[in-house]
């Protein structure tokens, strides 16, 4: 029980411990986020992410001084960030599903036959190093793998500069030729998910980051206040409860990406509670994060026995898309997908100007937006739905030219009415759908997949629930309204990365990208948090074997001097 008091903090009573440790920071999810944050925490030179300009206009950045390297707008010169010995942090990862790190993500991948990433070579999880993919793709002789985003570079041009590709303006004959920067091209590729992989291993080995680390337990309530008989001087803490056990920490990051579960759409002729449990309990059909085998048993016999098969897909973003595709590359006769708006086409979740070349003036009108509504809209208004890349609608088209998939925009999946039949080879029967506008002549369908996303709605996050209670925020739109440290709110150290996170850090906050961003101002807020906690010393620093150093070096990263060593007399 709780005990509340005007004069001292929360305070909990103590739970059971196996061993009494306090950690300095425990860190919910071991996808790319939760990766991105824990390389941070032990990076002490991080690469620029910020301008001098931002520096200078946004107050939340002013307020870590020289902890962040900066890039000057004029001349592109970098300024690194003070040198400073990186605590050792007392660090454990939670995760529900893997006990090593971007288990869920490797599995997805896997699942969905899906060979290249979305995003192009900046996006990472190196806090170290901006070009640190790019640089391993060609270290490795590995540039084979990489896809030019056709077209990216040339669509991120200004209204002026497209003028005068266009001939509407006049000048001379060198303002005409002059476009963009050419030197960013290179990063217009999308990088192969086996080198991505390559990627992150490396980050885990260079920032020691393995060695059971990670610890496969779910999630089932945070609490936080002094904890009687632990607590030192009412020193507040986290009690973490998971599937087996419960810890105490100092500091706490969710990087649980969406946070709520996945959740199949309500058909008219199903019960309500069917649509909470709709891969369980829905006969062929499943969402699209629950898949384990593509395509599904009852499928693939119809398949292997050489009979019509069709599947229905529900959903207009990229990973209906993948797996209208995959599921003809298996042999399915015919694949119907529905999307409920119109065909959006591409590169990347984002609209370009927020990834290119003039990102900073986006970034600038999000952060300078007088309220979290407003944010909000800017979100709505940069992402706009689901799209999918060029290079996959160039799929889609051929294999709707081959009449092997029905591609219907604008139509909404109405009822769909489940008719048993058990002289169906290979299936206890099929669906028989109803869409609006109406289908003709649509046939039963074997299995229907709904790739209809997950909706972000942190109120209803059932670990969430007592930190609700006792230390409400407000929120939007299904996202919290953090601090500008990306922290629960002022003195209650429950951090929030990736989509969660997305009022403070933009449309890009579920993406590789945001996971880098919400990774650098997370860590500025933690070395903060713990230098007060460690104000005794009884912590170690941080120290490398002294291949850091070398790699240093090489890399150019920080001073070289640093790598140097005094010679023995």
């Amino acid at each position: 029980m709780a005990e509340y008091s005007n004069d001292s903090p929360l305070r909990l009573d103590s739970p059971d411990l196996d061993d009494g440790q306090i950690h300095d920071v425990i860190i919910v999810g071991a996808g790319p986020c939760g990766l991105a944050v824990a390389a941070r925490l032990r990076e002490s030179n991080p690469a620029a992410l910020f301008t001098d300009e931002e520096h200078r206009r946004f107050q939340w950045m002013k307020r870590h001084g020289r902890k962040m390297a900066l890039k000057h707008v004029k001349g592109g010169r970098v300024s690194n960030a003070a040198p400073s010995a990186q605590p050792a942090y007392d660090m454990v990862v939670l995760d529900a599903e893997h006990d090593a790190w971007m288990g869920r993500w490797n599995r997805l991948f896997a699942t969905y036959d899906i060979r290249h990433l979305r995003s192009h070579m900046l996006w990472h999880v190196d806090p170290g190093d901006r070009d640190s993919l790019l640089s391993k793709a060609y270290e490795q002789g590995r540039e084979s793998e990489l896809v030019e985003m056709k077209g990216c570079v040339g669509k991120e041009l200004s209204k002026h500069t497209k003028k005068k590709r266009q001939g509407k303006f006049i000048g001379s004959k060198q303002d005409f030729q002059v476009s963009i920067n050419e030197r960013d091209r290179n990063d217009y590729f999308n990088p192969s998910q086996a080198l991505f992989c390559d990627h992150c291993s490396g980050v885990v080995d260079r920032y020691q980051l393995g060695e059971g680390l990670i610890q496969r337990e779910s999630l089932l309530d945070i609490s936080y206040g002094s904890v009687n008989g632990l607590s030192v001087n009412d020193e507040r803490l986290f009690t973490v409860r998971t599937s087996k056990g419960t810890r105490l920490s100092r500091v706490v990051v969710l990087a649980v990406g969406p946070g709520n579960a996945p959740r199949i759409p309500r058909l008219l002729s199903s019960p309500p509670q069917l649509s909470k449990l709709g891969h369980e309990c829905l006969p062929q059909a499943c969402h699209s994060m629950h898949i384990r085998e593509f395509p599904d048993i009852t499928v693939s016999k119809r398949v292997a026995a050489g009979l019509q098969t069709n599947v229905l897909v529900i959903g207009g973003g990229l990973t209906s898309a993948q797996l209208s595709d995959l599921a003809l590359r298996k042999g399915v006769s015919k694949v119907w997908q529905l999307m409920r708006g119109p065909l959006r086409v591409k590169h990347f979740d984002v609209d370009l100007l927020w990834m290119g070349k003039f990102r900073n003036h986006e970034h600038s009108r999000f952060w300078q937006a007088e309220s979290d509504e407003e944010r909000l809209d800017l979100i709505k208004e940069a992402r706009g739905g689901g799209s999918i890349t060029p290079r996959f609608h160039k799929i889609v088209k051929q294999h709707i030219a081959s009449g092997k998939l029905v591609l219907r925009e604008n139509t909404t999946l109405v009822d769909a009415t489940f008719e048993e039949d058990v002289r169906r080879l290979g299936t206890r029967g099929a669906w028989r759908i109803k869409s609006e506008p109406p289908i003709e002549d649509a046939p039963l369908m074997d299995y229907i997949y709904f790739a209809t996303g997950i909706q972000t709605d942190f109120r209803a996050l059932p670990y969430l629930q007592t930190m609700l209670r006792d230390y409400p925020i407000p929120g939007h739109g299904g996202f919290p309204c953090l601090n500008d440290d990306l922290m629960w709110k002022d003195g209650v150290p429950l951090f929030a990365a990736g989509r969660l996170a997305a009022l403070r850090l933009g449309p890009a906050a579920p993406n590789l990208g945001g996971a880098r961003l919400g990774a650098e101002r997370i860590s500025w807020a933690v070395e903060d948090i713990m230098s007060k906690a460690h104000e005794d010393g009884r912590y170690p620093v941080y120290e490398s074997d002294g291949e850091d150093e070398l790699i240093d070096y090489v890399t150019g990263k920080g001073s070289k001097f640093s790598s140097l060593s005094e010679a023995s007399s």
